[in-house]
């Protein structure tokens, strides 16, 4: 799956989390994922506990931060309402 194709993956919504990053519409966040992985939760354990969540995700939740500090990005978080 291609870069923007995965940041097409996560969203933000004024609604929730004030408008944090999130996956797909869901009320999981980006930062959630990310302080998981970095406590040493492996993907497989992330994903048996949150069953709405792909592989996919996961790598988003990477493209994600990766894109915003390259400045290639802001565009490809749409505002879902």
């Amino acid at each position: 799956m291609t870069s923007a194709a995965l940041l097409g993956r996560i969203t933000s919504r004024a609604d929730v989390f004030s408008g944090k990053p999130i996956i797909r519409n869901m009320r999981i966040s980006v930062e959630m994922i990310l302080s998981l992985l970095e406590q040493g939760e492996s993907e497989q354990t992330i994903l048996a506990d949150f069953p709405a969540l792909e592989t996919d995700d996961i790598r988003a939740c990477f493209a994600y931060p990766r894109a915003v500090i390259g400045r290639d990005s802001f565009d490809a978080v749409r505002l879902a309402v």
